[in-house]
């Protein structure tokens, strides 16, 4: 029994040796999250360009499963400023601890809760390499990993180990920090084929469900913009409805250059080009999140995730606007519409 438990020992001991590039590789992912935000620069300035809030705010549109949650915080600025904060500061302390071999199954499982808030918000984000969804199916594949091997020689686990402390002796480190786990044989191997049967089934079905990489035809959300225009109508002299965009990268945002209102006819009756937009009043806009819909130099910006309604007035809308629509267009040429109630 004793040779067994030497055997087993060293078991564990080789596989967190062997891990360790992954612990390395995983550990500054997380923790140059932290470095980025609030070293390099402040991305916590709510009032400043770059707000974490803001990336945040671009999950929301085709988030899978927690989409409630990004919008109950993007409604609330505050909420969102403290969730971002006590996130950052979590990815701080998973990836410093990870990086020191530090209670490393206790942070394997921050990394794989943090992986799959990544992958179940912003899988669907990636103009060209699908990056959010791999960074998140990878993160999750690469905590349960780290959670069946633990860290090896170099870790501060092992170090506690070695020194003989006394809590390293007790089943709850085994649990939270490395060594051997708790668990017979046979159980840890059906553990291991359980756990890697169901990540890869997480792997495919985000994959189909984000961008048809399983069968059909592939899409990408990432590419081109698209702005939804609902809530069309005319009221006491006065034209109002609703963009949301829903689609397109996360880097810019969607540049409207033009806002026109036709008869059933096809006749424009309104109409503002780009230079208008790009001065239209504050009370023009009416923003419902923190990405915000806002004139630019020459357009108007509409970030991805961002909903406003915009109203105009004007003489012309005090007339009869039966089979009216609104047209938005897009500096690319791309058009949505709307009819008018």
């Amino acid at each position: 029994m004793k040779s067994e438990n030497i055997e087993l020992k060293n078991n564990f001991y080789v596989a967190g040796s062997i891990t360790f590039a992954l612990r390395m590789v995983i550990g500054w992912t997380y923790f140059s999250a932290f470095w980025r935000r609030l070293v390099l620069e402040n991305k916590l300035d709510q009032e400043a360009a770059g707000y974490i809030g803001e990336k945040f705010n671009h999950f929301l549109p085709n988030a899978l499963g927690i989409k409630p949650i990004i919008e109950y915080l993007v409604l609330n600025p505050d909420a969102l400023w403290w969730a971002m904060t006590i996130f950052t500061i979590v990815e701080a302390i998973v990836g410093l601890f990870l990086i020191l071999g530090l209670f490393t199954r206790l942070m394997s499982i921050g990394v794989f809760a943090l992986a799959m808030g990544i992958l179940l918000g912003s899988g669907w984000l990636g103009t060209t390499c699908l990056d959010e969804w791999q960074i998140g199916v990878l993160g999750i594949a690469g905590g349960f990993t780290l959670f069946l091997s633990g860290s090896g020689k170099y870790s501060f686990d092992n170090w506690m180990m070695c020194k003989g402390y006394p809590f390293t002796n007790k089943k709850v480190f085994a649990l939270l920090g490395s060594g051997n786990l708790p668990v017979q044989w046979n159980r840890f191997y059906k553990i291991v084929f359980a756990g890697s049967v169901a990540i890869l089934f997480m792997t495919l079905f985000t994959n189909q469900y984000f961008h048809g990489g399983v069968y059909g035809t592939l899409h990408n959300k990432s590419v081109k913009p698209k702005v939804e225009v609902t809530d069309a109508k005319i009221e006491n002299g006065m034209l109002s409805f609703t963009v949301n965009r829903v689609e397109g990268a996360d880097v810019y945002g969607s540049f409207l250059i033009g806002i026109t209102v036709v008869d059933k006819e096809n006749n424009p009756v309104f109409d503002l080009d780009g230079k208008a937009l790009s001065q239209l009043p504050k009370t023009a806009i009416i923003n419902k999140y923190v990405a915000k819909v806002k004139p630019g130099k020459h357009s108007m910006i509409i970030p991805l995730g961002a909903k406003a309604k915009l109203q105009f007035k004007d003489v012309v809308f005090e007339s009869k606007h039966s089979g009216h629509k609104v047209l938005l267009t897009d500096i690319s040429g791309t058009v949505w519409e709307s009819s008018i109630e």
